[in-house]
């Protein structure tokens, strides 16, 4: 059976070394921007399908603002290909760059 006191010890036992573990490598450091630009431009793109869709609902035939609304759904689209495309862009610079 677990108690608190186990499982606070458990936690702590888990815990990362505070120390660190030195300085990250040139791959790890890409990795963490890689991550950090995909979920950036996931989100955005995200928002751009969103605002793109109430457009489209709200347009109420309206041609102009449909045509809003198109523009966001490529945008939102091209938002998405270059969260996927990220990875493959970063890699290339990871290559130019030497790591």
């Amino acid at each position: 059976m677990h108690t608190t006191l186990n499982l606070v010890n458990d936690l702590v036992l888990a815990a990362p070394d505070p120390g660190g573990g030195g300085p990250k490598t040139l791959p790890d450091v890409i990795e963490g921007i890689r991550l950090w630009i995909m979920s950036i431009i996931a989100v955005v793109a995200t928002m751009f399908l969103v605002v793109g869709g109430l457009r489209y609902m709200a347009a109420g035939g309206d041609p102009a603002q449909v045509e809003q609304a198109k523009g966001n759904f490529k945008s939102a689209l091209i938002g998405y290909a270059l969260a996927v495309l990220s990875p493959v862009i970063l890699t290339v610079l990871q290559g130019i760059i030497g790591g």
